[in-house]
């Protein structure tokens, strides 16, 4: 019997949880982070997204790569940027997929860290409450996701931002899909307040580098190309807060586009599984610093000075390496 009361407690603790989280992502309200790192204050992560696939599509090779990798630069934690589980998110708190596709894949010792994660559009389309549950913190202690949240560092702040509901084709022309937009209607309230918060967040912060994690493309040269609401919504406010980068995912590829008026740059690392989409299309050359169709992921290197970003593929290449200081901007 007392085992009994005991998972009683435990389902209704999770439930009293999940329905706290709702609560919280109405009200738009970021809540923050410190996740551990080295004792020098440097930081090391890897970035990738749009990896969801039970291991298909190269992601379980990619998988192995990424272990290497991580072991060689002793990363921190990992940056998911959405779409973590195709085709249409998880069915609930108890779909294999979660098993299939994340805790199965990445098993290597040196991934082992914390996955900080965001949601995608093909995330809102199954049950996006259930990626928040802390029941599957509880089956993977690595997993870590919520709409939106920042992560404190000294030297570095990420701003992890809900994308999904800014676009309004989800709303307006959803075709045959179905999201889950629990915690986001109404959507006017939840953008304003998602968008305040995170312009706030950004004015307030002394880190010295400063940088936007959200799955939408903000500038991009393959098949989903620039989203409007994006350029029009949240583009302003990362300008005039000097972000130095913007990661998302979304479009399946890896790459960074420079920008015309700011140090700001654009960077895709949404290549964790089904890439090779075939679309480029960018017309100022002088901006695309990088492209490439095919899988991989990012990885980056920042402290006080400096930040370094490379572009692995799925054998452990480094395919473009960049570098920035807050004194000079500078490609290797």
């Amino acid at each position: 019997m007392a085992n009994k009361n005991d998972d009683r407690l435990m389902k209704l603790t999770l439930t009293i949880l999940v329905v706290m989280l709702v609560v919280d992502m109405s009200k738009g309200e970021f809540q923050r982070f410190q996740p551990s790192t080295k004792a020098d204050g440097t930081v090391t992560a890897l970035v990738i997204g749009d990896w969801g696939r039970k291991g298909e599509y190269n992601q379980s090779l990619l998988a192995r790569q990424m272990g290497i990798t991580a072991e060689k630069i002793n990363i921190d934690f990992i940056i998911s940027t959405g779409d973590n589980f195709y085709p249409g998110g998880l069915r609930d708190e108890n779909d294999e997929a979660f098993y299939q596709s994340f805790s199965d894949i990445y098993t290597s010792p040196a991934l082992n860290k914390m996955w900080y994660t965001v949601l995608g559009n093909h995330d809102y389309r199954g049950d996006a409450m259930a990626q928040l549950s802390p029941t599957l913190k509880a089956r993977d202690n690595r997993w870590f996701c919520l709409k939106s949240f920042i992560l404190n560092i000294d030297i570095v702040e990420f701003f992890f931002i809900d994308t999904t509901p800014m676009q309004d084709k989800y709303f307006t022309d959803p075709e045959d899909q179905v999201y889950d937009w629990r915690g986001v209607l109404p959507r006017d309230k939840y953008l304003s307040n998602l968008l305040q918060d995170l312009d706030e967040a950004l004015r307030e912060s002394h880190a010295t580098w400063k940088i936007v994690v959200g799955h939408h493309t903000i500038k991009s040269a393959s098949i989903h190309g620039n989203t409007q609401e994006l350029e029009q919504k949240v583009l302003p406010i990362l300008e005039a807060n000097k972000v130095d980068l913007y990661i998302n995912g979304h479009d399946h590829c890896l790459q960074q586009i420079s920008s015309s008026n700011s140090p700001l740059q654009f960077i895709t690392s949404g290549a964790g599984s089904k890439a090779w989409r075939g679309v480029y299309n960018w017309p100022n050359p002088k901006e695309m610093e990088f492209f490439y169709d095919g899988q991989g992921f990012m990885g980056m290197e920042i402290n006080q000075h400096q930040i370094v970003l490379n572009f692995y593929d799925t054998f452990g290449n480094v395919l473009h390496k960049w570098s920035a200081s807050k004194s000079m901007f500078s490609t290797i």
